[in-house]
């Protein structure tokens, strides 16, 4: 008789976790992706979906697609967060020079920042260009 209630939730939980996609789940610093390699990982995940059902497969490569979360992140370009904050001041001014050092040292581009300038917007404005409403 205990059998089923964990079966249930055993099911339930395979379900849910279907239905948010895999790639999102463990990986949601790959969000955002447009295109790439496709981790063969996620998309073996999101295809066990399929064999429960078909639905929870289909709207897992669906979620996983769409915010690019099934894609291998490209190592030519990522830079981990620390490192750009050798390119603070103390007042946390982004320095155009420091900045261009990092860029050509560790991806090895060389990028025009010499004449950058931090643009600096109200939230509200941040918001509005993405087509957000303002929350208090």
């Amino acid at each position: 008789m205990r059998l089923k209630p964990l079966a249930a939730i055993l099911l339930t939980t395979a379900l849910t976790t279907q239905l948010a996609a895999c790639g999102t789940i463990f990986y949601p610093e790959r969000r955002g992706q447009i295109t790439g390699e496709i981790d063969s990982g996620v998309a073996i995940l999101n295809a066990i979906g399929l064999l429960f059902y078909v639905i929870p497969g289909v709207i897992a490569f669906a979620v996983d697609f769409a915010t690019g979360a099934i894609y291998l992140p490209d190592a030519r370009y990522t830079l981990a967060p620390e490192r750009l904050n050798d390119a603070l001041d103390a007042q946390g001014q982004v320095d155009p020079l420091k900045l261009k050092a990092i860029l050509k040292q560790d991806l090895n581009l060389d990028l025009p920042l010499e004449q950058a300038r931090q643009i600096n917007q109200p939230d509200h404005q941040q918001l509005a260009s993405l087509g957000l409403p303002p929350r208090a």
